[in-house]
C-alpha cells in the first residue's frame, strides 16, 4: 500500500517489478481495487446497502460496476458476490 501511495497506480505492468513482487500487473491491479484501497469498506453489508442492491438490480440488472458507483466503498465484485450468495436466494420464489 505504501509503495502505491508513494509512486501512484498509473502503470500496473511495471509496478510489481518495481515493488519487488512476484505477481503480474493484472493481479496487483485487482488486489488494489478489491482489497487494498483505503476507501474499500470492510465487513458485512448493512440492511440499507442490501436494500439498495435489490433496488438497483431491479432497475439495472447485473450491472455491478454501475451499482458500485452508488455504494461508496463497495466494489463491483463484492456487490456481485453478495447478490449471488445471499440476496438472490432470499428473493427467489422457491425459497
Amino acid at each position: 500500500i505504501t509503495f502505491i501511495q508513494k509512486h501512484g497506480h498509473h502503470n500496473w505492468r511495471f509496478l510489481p517489478k518495481l515493488a519487488g513482487l512476484m505477481r503480474c500487473g493484472k493481479s496487483c491491479r485487482l488486489r488494489w481495487i478489491n482489497y487494498l484501497r483505503p476507501d474499500v469498506k470492510r465487513g458485512n453489508f448493512t440492511k440499507e446497502e442490501e436494500d439498495a442492491i435489490i433496488h438497483f438490480h431491479q432497475t439495472l440488472g447485473n450491472k455491478w460496476s454501475k451499482m458500485a458507483s452508488f455504494l461508496p466503498g463497495r466494489t463491483d465484485n463484492e456487490i456481485k458476490n453478495v447478490w449471488n450468495t445471499h440476496l438472490k436466494k432470499r428473493l427467489s420464489p422457491n425459497s
